[in-house]
């Protein structure tokens, strides 16, 4: 009995011992990974620390210039000069991180809520809980969201997100002082494609709107043309309409595509006017499928073997091209740095925060002498002083 008491005893105190060690190796795995709930950070992955602190609160700019990145190596050639933040939703890249605080920027996590994480109060918790842990272990300064989902103004869906929405930048701005916490709107609060959400109340929770200016017509082209992706008096008109929802203009930021849309045509009746197929349900509706998007370098390719060469539509301040496939028209409707300057000037007209471009991969960044002019006059595009 003596000789098992003792057994006993030996076999608890090594129990003992493997349990804190057992502590002790969990304890150093959350430190390195970065995934612990007490707020254990990756190391920093630069070769200067102060790299990895989060940009200050008190680091303004006077104008907010953000580019939407889609990962890769891209980014080593973008104009440094113009950014101010850099939002990241492809492939982390730590090297990225490091160069952008190496030049005053910002780099936020994208984020894309479901509605099935905002219905149920513990979902939604642990979802904006994870999303900043994520941003902390990465060294990021923030995160941009957005919400996909149709919604009609007081359903159930609607009371539930309108009850989270200071969340996120109550969590972030505690949880990593000075970051930055944003939401993606559609190019008009007018209850665009289902999506009726109390824009005011967003502007209100959170650092600025970016109002994707873009896909204008891409659910609605009315009459069945091939449209403009981004034309000059929607763009204005429905940024204006923010504004006169009360929205303070400094609270918005205008985004423009460096891509277009390429319209397989049914009937091309002229230079501008592309008919495209229809197909009937309850009423006519135009085929969506007769378009994809097309990137603004691969457009620079296309365009001189086009059977038109360059249009510009002055209603729309837009250019437009032809080509032809196997017997059947094409129009190509994009944005330059004609389109773009136009535009840009829209931000002292309405005095707002900035600009933004979704995204800074589609130009090409080869060594090619006129590849590079053309993306050197993209950017110089974003007329900002």
């Amino acid at each position: 009995m003596r000789w098992s008491l003792a057994l006993a005893q030996v076999v608890a105190e090594r129990m003992r011992w493997s349990l804190a060690l057992a502590q002790v190796v969990a304890l150093l795995v959350m430190w390195i990974g970065g995934g612990s709930e007490a707020g254990f950070l990756s190391k920093c992955p630069c070769t200067t620390p102060r790299l990895c602190g989060s940009l200050p609160a008190d680091h303004q700019v006077p104008v907010e210039v953000l580019v939407f990145d889609s990962g890769g190596a891209d980014w080593k050639y973008y104009d440094w000069s113009k950014i101010t933040t850099v939002v990241a939703f492809g492939r982390y890249d730590r090297e990225l991180l490091c160069h952008a605080h190496a030049n005053n920027v910002r780099v936020v996590l994208k984020a894309t809520i479901a509605q099935h994480n905002l219905l149920n109060r513990n979902k939604r918790a642990v979802w904006i809980k994870k999303k900043m842990l994520l941003a902390r272990r990465q060294f990021m300064d923030g995160i941009n969201m957005e919400v996909w989902e149709t919604d009609a103004p007081g359903s159930e869906y609607s009371r539930a997100f309108l009850s989270w929405l200071r969340k996120p930048q109550q969590i972030f701005h505690r949880e990593i002082p000075g970051s930055q916490v944003t939401f993606n709107v559609p190019w008009s609060p007018d209850c665009i494609v289902g999506r009726c959400y109390d824009y005011a109340a967003i502007a209100n929770s959170c650092d600025f709107l970016f109002v994707m200016s873009y896909d204008i017509h891409r659910r609605k082209l009315g009459n069945c043309f091939a449209r403009p992706n981004a034309p000059y008096n929607q763009t204005i008109s429905g940024l204006s309409a923010y504004i006169n929802l009360g929205i303070d203009s400094r609270k918005l930021v205008m985004g423009v595509p460096w891509y277009g849309y390429d319209y397989t045509c049914l009937h091309l009746l002229e230079p501008g006017r592309c008919e495209l197929e229809t197909f009937h349900f309850r009423k006519p509706t135009c085929n969506f499928r007769a378009s994809r998007w097309i990137p603004y370098k691969a457009i620079m390719r296309h365009l001189p073997k086009s059977i038109s060469g360059r249009y510009w539509d002055d209603d729309h301040k837009a250019p437009y091209y032809i080509y032809m496939v196997n017997n059947t028209h094409h129009e190509v409707w994009y944005d330059d740095p004609e389109s773009i300057s136009i535009k840009s000037s829209i931000l002292k007209k309405l005095k707002l925060r900035g600009i933004g471009v979704w995204i800074g991969n589609f130009l090409n960044y080869s060594t090619n002498p006129e590849a590079a002019r053309q993306t050197g006059d993209m950017w110089e595009a974003l007329r900002v002083n």
